[in-house]
């Protein structure tokens, strides 16, 4: 029994093996098939007048210069390759948008939780409703199981962690070489595992972030391996921020790749929200985070107010400010479960009487965007 247990042990991993062998194959052909080069000029600028000349009287005549373009709204999905390895992503392009000449978008990266997936987070949160109405793009990288068994990112890992918050960043230049995205306004979020692989991204990479969400998360440096994670999870470990990766960083420079500074960047400014009755993740995390994180800003505490909408849970704000600026929020939501808050009905890590969570982010992200 243990022999054979090994052999199909060995065959799952070559049969995983091959899948993202085959993965990157696809990858490779798709980057050099000239159709993706039309389907990427399609969402970025008009078509050009001497390609349009040559085609049937039938073709659509093209628009004048100063014309916004239209944006057809899709999933774009892709894989890309990093230091943890390859990760597949889908990125979400509103329907309507018209794009005039030059004009980027903002990027939202939305990482899921554990047992989740990209489109698992994109039901919940619905984040793409916001995304059309409020013009920007919406990255959901997806984590793989031979990466991790249950789906979560691993955040608790010193060394693998770093690999994959790397690996994320690769997977934001990606989109934005295919995307007509602004690299000078990009933000990540995220629930659960999600939201503790956020924080770490947004702290070993503060120069490529404008804002970071934070979402029933762990507070960073509590664990370095799996067998700390829990502890860590309980709020019975010090948080404290890793250090920045060297100049010379994990994933090779792009012209979309900005190398860190000599000088460390400050961190974004971040948004904490987290239930107090979540039995998964404890709250402790929320404060501990926001007193790290403000500590790093300088920044102080203010009051504490109780803000209640309508029959939703009421939650407790106090916000940290350095020079007058809110630099962390932190929002504890009264009666909220391990679940995101005034998320999507009937669904698995969803609550929909808290807190509209997706608008909470939104609003706080855009704030940082239009500085």
């Amino acid at each position: 029994m243990p022999r054979r247990s090994r052999l199909f042990s060995l065959s799952s991993l070559t049969r995983a093996y091959q899948r993202n062998l085959k993965a990157f194959a696809r990858a490779a052909r798709a980057s050099t098939r000239p159709v993706r080069a039309k389907a990427a000029s399609k969402l970025r600028t008009a078509p050009r007048k001497a390609a349009v000349a040559k085609m049937p009287s039938t073709a659509r005549t093209p628009r004048p210069a100063g014309k916004p373009v239209p944006l057809r709204g899709e999933w774009m999905s892709g894989v890309a390759p990093g230091p943890a390895g390859a990760r597949r992503f889908h990125a979400y392009v509103p329907a309507g948008l018209a794009l005039r000449p030059g004009e980027k978008l903002p990027l939202l990266v939305m990482l899921h939780g554990c047992g989740q997936t990209g489109r698992d987070i994109a039901a919940v949160s619905r984040m793409n409703p916001l995304a059309a109405r409020h013009r920007f793009v919406v990255l959901y990288p997806e984590q793989e199981r031979m990466a991790n068994a249950h789906g979560c990112w691993n955040w608790f890992e010193r060394r693998n962690g770093r690999a994959e918050a790397a690996t994320l960043l690769a997977a934001v230049d990606k989109v934005a070489r295919r995307l007509p995205v602004d690299l000078a306004r990009v933000a990540v979020a995220g629930l659960s595992a999600g939201a503790s692989m956020a924080v770490l991204m947004a702290a070993l990479y503060p120069h490529r972030f404008c804002a970071v969400a934070m979402h029933s998360g762990v507070a960073p440096g509590t664990a370095e391996s799996a067998a700390t994670a829990l502890a860590a999870m309980h709020g019975r470990r010090e948080a404290h921020l890793p250090d920045p990766p060297a100049v010379a960083a994990a994933i090779a420079p792009t012209d979309a790749t900005v190398l860190p500074a000599s000088a460390p960047a400050a961190l974004p400014p971040l948004l904490i929200v987290h239930g107090d009755a979540d039995g998964v993740v404890s709250v402790r995390n929320a404060a501990a985070t926001a007193l790290l994180w403000a500590g790093a800003l300088g920044a102080r505490a203010g009051a504490i107010r109780t803000l209640q909408r309508g029959q939703r849970y009421p939650m407790r704000v106090t916000e940290f400010k350095a020079r007058g600026r809110t630099v962390v929020a932190l929002r504890e939501v009264v009666g909220l479960a391990h679940a995101w808050s005034g998320g999507a009905a009937q669904l698995p890590y969803s609550d929909p009487a808290g807190p509209d969570a997706s608008a909470l982010i939104w609003a706080f992200v855009a704030r940082q965007f239009a500085k």
